[in-house]
């Protein structure tokens, strides 16, 4: 079942994020870098489904090129989270918001590349057009809640470099890695009500650098 793209969908993942209480991972190296993640709600257009918005990062970028990836990046001094998280997606995919728009924050996600990522929940709302820069953005999804709900939209697999488990996010024959599918995947979470911790779940090997 689909959630209908409308205030009451807001005030009830409002609600859901208030309620999660947010944990700080264990042993953060001091050095990581802070960065900031979008989960940008708007309306599937096929149906009007409550969505996100997932990209696939240029290819001609110095770092994680052609990767998918939440709109986002790293936080410019003194910027918050929040802060950082809105102007990325006005300087990625044109949209302008306030900070009105935030839900909730989510866990902070440790990367192998070095960053302290936090996932910052905003709700875009009617009437805005999404405009990627070409120049970070080859391509923008929209991707309704309900396919993070499906029981296979995740698994989980090994790999001989780490003891963690590698989180995969299927995603229209594709497969998405961590850090952007665990932080999907405890987005999911939330909106079932669970407090899930993601912040040991492995990226895989090609997203280390």
């Amino acid at each position: 079942m689909g959630r209908s793209f409308n205030d009451a969908t807001r005030r009830n993942i409002a609600a859901l994020c208030a309620a999660f209480t947010r944990a700080t991972p264990a042993g953060i190296a001091p050095e990581l870098k802070r960065a900031a993640v979008a989960i940008a709600l708007t309306g599937a257009d096929e149906d009007r489904d409550t969505a996100f918005l997932l990209t696939r990062r240029a290819a001609g970028l110095r770092a994680h090129r052609a990767q998918w990836a939440l709109p986002g990046g790293r936080c410019d001094a003194p910027e918050t989270v929040i802060e950082a998280s809105l102007r990325e997606l006005h300087e990625e995919l044109g949209l302008a918001l306030g900070r009105d728009a935030v839900l909730g924050l989510l866990d902070d996600y440790p990367t192998r590349s070095g960053y302290l990522i936090t996932p910052v929940v905003v709700w875009v709302g009617h009437g805005l057009s999404i405009v990627p820069n070409p120049a970070e953005v080859a391509s923008v999804h929209t991707i309704a809640l309900r396919t993070i709900e499906h029981a296979q939209a995740f698994d989980f697999v090994t790999i001989p470099e780490s003891t963690r488990q590698v989180i995969r996010f299927h995603y229209d024959d594709r497969l998405i890695h961590a850090p952007t599918a665990a932080m999907i995947y405890q987005f999911r979470e939330v909106l079932a009500g669970r407090e899930t911790r993601v912040a040991e779940l492995e990226q895989p090997v090609f997203a280390w650098k």
